[in-house]
């Protein structure tokens, strides 16, 4: 059986620098389409249902932060922001709408590539593998947690949670006794050969905590041990 090919959306209005991505895609095996600013991105995107989207902070028009935020309201694909700006408030801001990393111009090709291929080795929304099958849901108070249907309710409500939003609760809800550190959460999400800033890991528990209700006095459901990482809370 030949194996599905990946396919790949670059958004990027350095009409140089996007053919260098996408060449690079593409040679890796990915299927691409490229578009130069966000309201052809948007069209690209209902129209081809890309697996991941290689997406430019500084857009003109319609940005790369308003694209992701419309992104997220039909697609459940991996994000990567491209940033020229190593402001911490611009990555932030990039991660809030739903993005699973940033990358800082200028970049190495090969490491973004690396990057998508760990992120698509991770398991999509909705698949249900084998062995997960007859796994119940985790429980924490009022949370659940099913891996399997890959589904998050609290209180009986659905949470909209981004893949990589859910990956790190069902670490943490998979392993209740264990503190995980960031370095632990990275090798359990991201994969092994991630590169990149570990300070990521605390920007997603951050969104996280937004949607379950926490807060930094009111750790019910994620909890901080300081110094050493985060563990799931009692939901209490």
């Amino acid at each position: 059986m030949t194996p599905v090919q990946p396919r790949a959306l670059v958004v990027e209005d350095e009409r140089a620098l996007a053919a260098l991505v996408a060449g690079y895609l593409e040679r890796d095996g990915f299927e691409v389409a490229v578009a130069y600013d966000g309201e052809d991105a948007l069209r690209r995107a209902r129209e081809l249902d890309p697996d991941a989207v290689v997406l430019d902070l500084g857009l003109p028009g319609i940005d790369g932060v308003e694209v992701c935020r419309q992104l997220r309201t039909f697609s459940d694909c991996y994000v990567v922001m491209l940033t020229a700006r190593a402001e911490e408030v611009d990555k932030l801001v990039g991660l809030s709408v739903g993005a699973d990393d940033y990358v800082t111009k200028p970049f190495s090709p090969r490491e973004l590539v690396a990057r998508l291929r760990a992120m698509l080795r991770r398991p999509r929304v909705g698949a249900r593998p084998q062995e997960a099958d007859a796994e119940p849901a985790l429980r924490v108070g009022d949370l659940q947690v099913d891996v399997a249907a890959r589904e998050v309710r609290l209180a009986g409500q659905a949470v909209p949670l981004t893949r990589t939003e859910f990956d790190v609760l069902a670490a943490l809800a998979s392993r209740p006794t264990r503190v995980l550190t960031r370095a632990m959460l990275l090798e359990i999400v991201w994969g092994g050969d991630w590169v990149g800033d570990e300070h990521l890991v605390d920007v997603h528990i951050r969104h996280l905590r937004l949607k379950l209700g926490d807060t930094a006095e009111q750790q019910r459901y994620v909890r901080t041990v300081r110094g050493v990482g985060y563990r799931v809370g009692t939901g209490e």
